[in-house]
């Protein structure tokens, strides 16, 4: 299982699903991409998604996996993990894609607008002190309130942590979805199994486009709930419920191997 994280996040994205994948008897790896978490951050206004791909498929390689991947992508990594399907269907098992972006037009007009100034808005983030972020965060985390009624969306430990990783974030990361190709023409070839799972609540990404993507894609089921952009931290009991199901669903189907015959 290969965890990949979106954009202005880590790692620790994923800290409610590794260990439930463990107990299960799977192997999770999660890495934190070019520019964020701990991973390297060159001295650039203007990171580019390629970069991103590169450092990830270093990353991957470096780990000498035998069999092929389970991706689950959030977001950008959604992104990452639809492309690497579509470069590399036969190193790939499956694909869990949590709120992913795929297309440019995707993203509502404010995010746009601020995208195409990707300086300006790194230079705000940069800047903003970690303290502002977590204000921001739990205002938002109210707003949205929980599906169980809970008053928070987010738990506290995830609230924390986003704003942590906010701050650690690159500035020139925030340029990276104006480098990304549309992979709406090419999701009607990507014949891996998948589950596209979504908050209908979402304001960064426009909930509709993700039953969209679950209708192109040839072989995709989808599931949704009342929450934000990251069910799989608001929800994660139903989320990883639902991962485990779908790696089931694949163990019954049989692993193939990379080594050729």
């Amino acid at each position: 299982m290969i965890l990949i994280h979106g954009l202005a996040a880590s790692l620790h994205n994923w800290d409610f699903l590794l260990p439930e994948l463990e107990r299960a008897g799977y192997a999770g790896y999660a890495l934190d991409l070019l520019g964020h978490g701990d991973s390297p951050k060159p001295d650039s206004r203007e990171y580019k998604m390629d970069w991103l791909f590169d450092h990830f498929m270093q990353w991957l390689d470096s780990l000498q996996l035998s069999e092929p991947v389970a991706l689950v992508g959030h977001s950008l990594g959604g992104y990452l993990a639809l492309e690497f399907a579509r470069r590399f269907s036969a190193r790939t098992r499956g694909l869990i894609l949590v709120d992913p972006f795929f297309s440019r037009s995707q993203l509502p007009a404010f995010l746009r607008l601020t995208y195409r100034r990707p300086v300006l808005s790194g230079t705000i983030a940069h800047k903003t002190p970690e303290w502002l972020f977590r204000i921001i965060i739990d205002l938002t985390s109210v707003a949205m309130g929980h599906s169980g009624g809970a008053l928070h969306a987010l738990p506290e430990e995830v609230r924390a942590q986003t704003a942590l990783d906010y701050k650690r974030t690159a500035p020139g990361v925030y340029n990276i979805p104006n480098t990304s190709a549309d992979l709406t023409p090419y999701l009607s070839s990507i014949f891996t199994p998948s589950l596209v799972v979504w908050g209908e609540r979402d304001s960064t990404l426009a909930p509709s486009s993700f039953a969209e993507l679950a209708r192109a894609l040839p072989n995709a089921k989808s599931a949704f709930i009342r929450a934000g952009h990251v069910p799989h931290q608001s929800d994660a009991d139903w989320f990883n419920g639902l991962v485990l199901e779908f790696l089931k669903s694949l163990s019954a189907q049989g692993t193939p191997s990379l080594r050729s015959s």
